[in-house]
């Protein structure tokens, strides 16, 4: 199965539409996971053109009806999806922790508005950065495979890059 993972999209507050990349990234996706900071319901409606989508509240989202956290199984992986407000943020340790208490293989969050694949123990813990609204890093999404027990995530830059050089994380297992 093929994920498009996404997060902190932040329209229309502070972001006028989803970039058209992130479209064509997941333009053969079976599944779209948002890990929250959504802010319209237009946003998920955008994206369920092109597949099913799960998503969560952020600590930005008001009223959309979405629950804190939701866990899903691929295969035989248990993916847990929460928005990770931690501080500070993205640590990884209390990322970890969330994800022993769903009790799941994967931990997809967001929160932080910067990509990231690390695993930590037994624990995938991955974040596909934001696609509108980036800090210090690239604008970006994921795409996330399972077959079986294997999984391959990758995070996938969707905006003009602003370094020379990019050395984005990429997982295989």
């Amino acid at each position: 199965m093929l994920i498009g993972v996404i997060s902190d999209t932040h329209i229309p507050a502070r972001s006028r539409n989803i970039p058209n990349k992130v479209f064509e990234v997941f333009e053969d996706v079976d599944l779209i996971l948002h890990a929250g900071d959504i802010e319209s319901k237009e946003v998920i409606e955008s994206l369920e053109e092109i597949a099913p989508v799960v998503a969560v509240n952020g600590n930005c989202d008001y009223d959309l009806g979405l629950n804190d956290h939701e866990i899903i199984t691929v295969d035989q992986t248990r993916i847990g999806l929460a928005h990770g407000i931690v501080y500070p943020r993205g640590d990884t340790q209390q990322l970890y922790y969330l994800a022993r208490e769903l009790n799941v293989d994967v931990m997809i969050t967001g929160h932080s508005h910067q990509p990231m694949i690390e695993k930590v123990d037994d624990v995938l813990l991955l974040n596909p950065g934001s696609p509108t609204q980036p800090r210090m890093c690239e604008p970006s999404v994921m795409l996330l495979e399972i077959n079986d027990d294997k999984i391959d995530a990758r995070i996938v830059v969707v905006g003009a890059p602003t370094c020379k050089s990019l050395d984005f994380s990429r997982f295989k297992h």
